[in-house]
């Protein structure tokens, strides 16, 4: 009689330890970061954020103006993103939406728990302020592999299915809710809501690389064993072209790839791994058009 041994779950790996201890930390951060920026610059310009936390205050501050009712953030928080966290654990994945969904849980109770801060009166500098900080708190969500929830898993959605930069888009999608806001509560606090939501979203644009993309030049005389590691560590393809050298008349090999802005450090760092002497010229990519793969956020 032959005895099959029972299946046990392996252990995770220090990496995998490691990483999930850094996503933990910056979704922390960001959490902490967003609250104190809502609780300090947010309201005390009277500004919305804009995405579903600007929709939340837009409720809270409607049903304590035009009803004396007066509504945790938490709650109205909670109820507006459940439809979009079911979407993105269906379309994103598991661990991205988790992850998000701690990030909101923990906005919304430091919110509510931490009592206003205002540190300055000047509501230009409220606005272009706040929403530097707003930007940063998403980037660093976005870094952690989650977002701060609402609109941004509609972004990060969109990203996903349509490799585009959907940023703009929600930016716009923004800017119609606080025309609403503008209706209800008066134009100068939307219109510097407006100013608030810009800065936040180029802070977003400019320090999540995930969607630029960057060509790589590269001429080598292990332009073979280069590639195996580009197509590891990436999964991006390459064209090989052979010339000659000018200035001493050897020959050479050049690999063509683009590839993401965020794996540019790894990929040069294995390169010269492989071939320490290797010439890299790197070109910011404006557009590619074509079949380009996209790792999962997940």
């Amino acid at each position: 009689m032959k005895y099959h041994r029972s299946s046990v779950p392996s252990r995770p790996t220090l990496s995998a330890i490691r990483e999930h201890a850094l996503r933990l930390s910056l979704i922390v951060l960001a959490s902490v970061i967003m609250a104190v920026n809502i609780k300090s610059f947010v309201d005390a310009g009277g500004l919305f954020p804009g995405g579903f936390n600007g929709l939340t205050l837009l409720i809270q501050r409607s049903a304590q103006q035009y009803l004396s009712l007066s509504l945790s953030f938490s709650l109205i928080n909670f109820l507006l993103n459940a439809i979009p966290a079911v979407i993105s654990f269906r379309f994103i994945g598991k661990r991205f939406t988790l992850y998000s969904c701690l990030m909101i849980v923990l906005t919304s109770v430091l919110t509510d728990l931490l009592p206003s801060m205002p540190l300055t009166n000047d509501v230009l500098l409220i606005c272009i302020f706040g929403g530097i900080i707003n930007g940063l708190a998403i980037s660093l969500c976005l870094l952690g592999h989650a977002t701060s929830g609402g609109t941004d898993f509609i972004a990060v959605a969109l990203s996903q299915r349509l490799n585009v930069d959907s940023w703009n888009y929600i930016f716009l999608g923004n800017v119609a809710m606080l025309i609403v806001a503008g209706l209800l509560f008066g134009w100068d606090k939307a219109l510097y809501s407006i100013i608030f939501q810009f800065a936040s979203t180029q802070i977003v644009k400019m320090l999540d690389p995930r969607y630029k993309r960057t060509t790589l030049f590269i001429i080598s005389d292990k332009s073979e064993k280069i590639y195996e590691h580009i197509r590891e560590s990436t999964h991006h393809g390459a064209t090989l072209f052979r010339g000659t050298g000018l200035y001493n008349g050897e020959d050479r090999s050049m690999i063509y790839s683009v590839i993401s802005g965020d794996q540019v450090k790894k990929v040069t760092k294995e390169v010269r791994k492989v071939d320490p002497k290797a010439f890299i010229n790197i070109l910011k990519t404006d557009q590619v058009a074509g079949n380009f793969y996209q790792k999962p956020r997940d």
